[in-house]
């Protein structure tokens, strides 16, 4: 019999097929590992193949921006960039003047990054680079002040065109806003920006994320305590928490506290390997419910590992997107429905809305911005109170078969 030849990028392993591509030198630095490996979720070679080159033409792409990031341009030295820094002159000198008080967008990046990029996540380097890059793939390395509201259209066309959703297109405009915006107010450039007000659908390809219903929250209850794993403890966490997926797997042990009353809470605080979102991320949360049967459960086990979720942090950064496709493939397998780990922030607004929790007990207990200037006075509201507001939602809803978890 003759032997299956694998396609390009895959190997075979007990039957199913695997994408495997060496990352290359010069760009290994932006990995934890030489090699990129997951499984294509397939015993058919033909689907193996469509699906391996599918991700091989995106790595291709990605790999490409990445390293016209790190080229470094003609006469790079002599940007403009340079003169916008603090110089003391010599005696008698005259102080060094730009030629223009424009600069280019490549340029305007890095002032962008240099000056608000100190301290902020990986991602925050990552979104500023790639979205001017496909202004500067699309429309050129210009002058700020030499883009056109023609040029905006075109670049909005040419990324419609690629597929990208309303949502995207938002995020992107959003950062090529605030990059060109800074970077023309840090050097005194008036110019009116042709990306601001540019028109597409934003609602385009986007699909409104539905809360975790009731009966799902059961079922997936009951999963977690009959598992009773790492991962289940992850679901279980956020579940009853609402926590974002990533605040949640990249909390320590530590993090986690019992109170002299014997309740328990979780404080939410950023880490060298998992920011968080926004300011107002920064929180305590009670643990009530199944989060607290999930804390429970990680503080019993003898581990030498800080982490609360040891699996999603191997590297120099928490894993939260695969942890995201797992947890989602284990949920959908158990509910028979698609959904997402996000969905549990929608359901624990819902079930705080349900018990007439006021609003900005539940922003506090979400990490949600609240509105009105007068919010942002004061440390907010102590832990007894949003310990009282979780107890009542675990009373009203959380009930898993003939053990009640408070």
């Amino acid at each position: 019999m003759s032997e299956t030849i694998s396609p390009t990028f895959t190997f075979v392993k007990a039957g199913v097929f695997y994408f495997s591509r060496r990352i290359p030198k010069s760009l290994q630095h932006h990995y934890t590992s030489p090699r990129i490996v997951h499984s294509l979720k397939t015993r058919c070679a033909r689907i193996a193949e469509a699906r391996a080159r599918r991700a091989a033409d995106q790595l291709d792409e990605y790999w490409y921006h990445l390293r016209s990031q790190e080229t470094r341009l003609p006469g790079q030295h002599m940007l403009r960039e340079a003169a916008t820094l603090t110089r003391v002159p010599s005696l008698g000198a005259e102080p060094t003047v730009p030629q223009s008080s424009s600069v280019t967008l490549s340029e305007a990046v890095g002032i962008y990054l240099r000056l608000k990029g100190q301290g902020r996540a990986k991602t925050f380097h990552t979104m500023a680079h790639r979205a001017c890059g496909y202004v500067l793939d699309i429309c050129g390395d210009k002058a700020l002040d030499a883009y056109t509201k023609k040029d905006a259209n075109t670049f909005r066309d040419q990324l419609i065109e690629r597929g990208l959703a309303g949502s995207s297109l938002s995020r992107i405009f959003g950062t090529i806003r605030a990059v060109t915006n800074f970077a023309a107010s840090e050097t005194g450039l008036e110019f009116t920006n042709p990306f601001t007000n540019v028109y597409f659908d934003r609602q385009a390809g986007v699909s409104k994320r539905q809360p975790v219903s009731q009966d799902a929250l059961i079922k997936i209850a009951e999963g977690c305590l009959r598992y009773d794993d790492e991962r289940r403890w992850l679901i279980a966490l956020v579940a009853d928490t609402g926590l974002r997926l990533a605040e949640a797997a990249g909390i320590l042990r530590d993090d986690i506290k019992t109170g002299a009353d014997g309740s328990m809470h979780v404080v939410v605080q950023p880490h060298p390997w998992r920011s968080l979102k926004t300011k107002g991320s920064e929180r305590t949360v009670p643990l009530e419910g199944l989060s607290r049967w999930a804390a429970e459960r990680i503080l019993e086990q003898t581990s030498s590992s800080p982490f609360a979720f040891p699996e999603y942090n191997r590297g120099e950064t928490t894993s939260a997107n695969s942890a995201s496709a797992a947890l989602n493939k284990w949920i959908k397998t158990l509910t028979g429905e698609t959904i997402t780990m996000h969905g549990f922030r929608h359901a624990m607004r819902d079930r705080l809305r349900a018990v007439e929790c006021p609003s900005d007990i539940v922003d506090q207990i979400g990490g949600w911005q609240t509105g009105g200037i007068g919010h942002s006075y004061g440390a907010g509201y102590p832990l007894e109170v949003t310990q009282k507001w979780m107890k009542v939602i675990a009373r009203a809803d959380m009930v898993y078969g003939s053990k009640q978890l408070l």
